[in-house]
């Protein structure tokens, strides 16, 4: 079926008025501002900025907005906003699963004749990228920019398809796409399902070829019996015109009778059922249209005694902690395919699986935690030492990061890997400076490609964005944000950053409501020139966000001038080494290279790395600069 679109809106009249009737962020010259009493607003909120520059806001596309879902929908007062929001939990809840960590009220946000559009009907998702194009997924379809010019992304194409999150993946022309709600159409038309069961209901991945902007068309589509919350575009590790698709469902079995085969309950009264376990689509790339579900793996099965119901079985894992959620499915699985390990966040549990073998993803260590309630997202450091999940604790719909909330609940564990085992190191959250009236909770990102560091950009929803520093696994830091105000003045509605992600060069950031904005570091105590532009100098033509891509950082001045920059934080080197190092790395920056006085710092600074007693973050900025300085002719 072909899906209704609308073809290159112009938006430069409504970009500019907004241009002109958005305040100013807050310069700050140093330290970090307060983020508490922002004023309101839909595109005039007040905002502040630390080591940040926005360089472009980019509003929702026509026919992606509607201001009375934005500030009516979800209009809740403060001191009701908890009751309103376990209200909202969606009819097709996981069986099984605690009812405040459903995220986005997947049943609920139909069209109603009474109460006009639903919550989140509108709202923007996550991002997928592909040569100069940005694809902003949502719950009304997707839209496509031009980003050529990074600062001033133009809108270029809309697909309106109804449906759910809408989260996207790329590969060439083709978008791959969810839908989980049971309003979803195979035509993609906006009128719904009436009945309990039908064949018009789609729930699962789309595929849409758009190597023609003016006519995209669905090229297929692929039904789950849970549909599709997320997914996760993995690569064959040998066959490049063959990709798999992890599917993530969240909502509850559909009925036999609707998708033959799909069945649900526990796995004593039904070992059959389409809980625990995800769906693996093999897609041959030449000819999309043949996409199939090739395999159900059991991922969260005892090894031992064969229990498909092997992890945490929901509730409180000591008195006091949180009421985490069972292990039926995972929320998102983020996929490392040079290291071979996927990340899952699912439920009450972080796993590592293997994927060496694609099809039949195998966990080899698993994770639970008093702190976390719904186990969210999940991103490895560069060097696959650690991976961090997410929490989001009040389903992304709750307040969850004010002054009383505890400081490791709804924020991100790090979790270092030793020998293949998940081994729980520290916390980090934003201040508890976020009002009743602001949902608030850890949420998507990826990782800033910094030389010598484990640094990470994400959203937190009405919280803004963050840039953390987790070199340290015990010890994470903030090192730059943005936050602005809450939607409106008396309520509580749903909006903020969905994600922050770092593409080549910018940090884009889709906001669920007011559009999408772009970010460029700037050079501050906690990051030096240097380093911002060793990690710019990261380009990837192709980058989806659950798909982890592996950084290798060229052989170029900058980059040694950045780890440089590092170890001169630190008292790894006496002054007279630092100075003798500084100084052939600056005349190989200026052009004055001697190979040999720079084979000779490399060496110095190999022998450096392996004295005692340095951190392992220490000794590999040492040995990774030595090696640098000893290859260059």
């Amino acid at each position: 079926m072909t899906p209704n679109f609308r073809s290159m809106v112009s938006l430069a009249a409504l970009g500019a008025a907004l241009a002109a009737c958005s305040p100013a962020a807050e310069e700050v010259a140093s330290g970090p501002p307060s983020r508490a009493d922002l004023a309101p607003g839909l595109f005039d909120a007040g905002s502040v900025i630390w080591n940040l520059e926005r360089t472009a806001s980019v509003p929702p596309p026509d026919g992606f907005f509607d201001r009375d879902t934005a500030m009516i929908a979800l209009s809740i007062p403060a001191d009701e906003a908890g009751a309103a929001i376990e209200d909202e939990a969606p009819d097709g809840a996981d069986e099984g699963a605690d009812e405040d960590t459903q995220e986005d009220a997947n049943e609920d946000t139909d069209e109603d004749e009474d109460t006009g559009p639903g919550l989140l009907s509108f709202a923007n998702s996550d991002l997928a990228f592909t040569g100069d194009r940005v694809i902003v997924g949502g719950f009304h379809g997707f839209n496509v920019y031009d980003a050529a010019n990074p600062d001033d992304p133009q809108h270029i194409l809309s697909v309106v398809c109804p449906g759910g999150q809408g989260d996207v993946s790329v590969h060439g022309n083709l978008v791959f796409f969810s839908t989980e709600q049971n309003r979803g159409r195979l035509d993609c038309g906006n009128g719904g399902v009436d009945d309990e069961s039908s064949p018009e209901r789609f729930l699962g991945v789309r595929i849409f070829d758009i190597s023609d902007l003016s006519a995209p068309r669905q090229v297929a589509a692929v039904q789950t019996c849970r549909g599709s919350h997320t997914h996760t575009f993995v690569p064959h590790p040998s066959d490049d015109r063959t990709a798999y698709i992890y599917v993530q469902g969240t909502s509850s079995v559909r009925p036999d009778s609707e998708l033959a085969g799909c069945s649900g309950g526990e796995p004593d009264e039904n070992p059959e059922t389409a809980l625990y376990s995800i769906d693996v689509i093999e897609v041959p790339l030449d000819a999309p249209e043949q996409a199939a579900i090739v395999s159900r793996p059991r991922i969260f099965t005892d090894y031992e005694t064969g229990e498909i119901a092997g992890l945490w079985a929901g509730g409180e894992m000591e008195e006091g902690a949180q009421t985490a959620a069972s292990t039926v499915a995972c929320h998102d699985i983020t996929v490392y395919p040079e290291m071979g390990l996927a990340g899952g966040a699912c439920g009450g549990n972080g796993i590592l699986l293997d994927i060496s073998d694609p099809v039949n993803p195998r966990r080899i260590s698993d994770l639970a935690d008093p702190n976390m309630a719904y186990w969210h997202s999940a991103t490895f450091s560069n060097d696959a030492s650690k991976v961090l999940f997410t929490d989001e604790w009040g389903g992304g719909l709750g307040a969850r990061c004010q002054a009383d909330d505890p400081a490791e609940w709804g924020a991100d564990l790090i979790a270092d890997i030793v020998d293949g085992e998940l081994q729980r190191r520290g916390f980090f959250k934003i201040p508890g400076e976020q009002s009743a009236i602001e949902n608030c909770v850890a949420h998507n990102g990826n990782i800033i490609p910094v030389p010598g560091r484990d640094i990470m950009v994400q959203g937190w929803y009405s919280g803004g964005l963050s840039i953390i520093d987790f070199t340290n696994s015990d010890s994470p830091f903030e090192i730059a944000f943005f936050d602005q105000g809450p939607l409106g003045p008396d309520a509580l509605r749903v909006g903020g950053y969905w994600a922050a992600y770092w593409h080549n060069g910018r940090i884009w950031a889709p906001e669920l409501v007011r559009g999408m904005d772009v970010f460029r570091l700037q050079p501050s105590e906690f990051l030096t020139a240097n380093e911002i532009a060793a990690a710019e100098l990261i380009q990837f033509d192709e980058a989806n966000t659950q798909t982890q891509l592996h950084v290798t950082w060229p052989d170029q001045p900058v980059v040694a001038l950045a780890l440089l920059d590092q170890i001169g934080r630190t008292d790894v080197l006496d002054g007279d080494a630092l100075a003798a190092v500084s100084e052939a790395v600056e005349a190989w920056s200026a052009g004055e290279a001697d190979a040999e006085t720079l084979a000779a710092a490399g060496a110095s600074l190999t022998a450096a790395a392996a004295q005692p007693g340095l951190s392992s973050a220490d000794a590999d900025r040492l040995s990774t600069l030595g090696g640098i300085l000893s290859r260059v002719n």
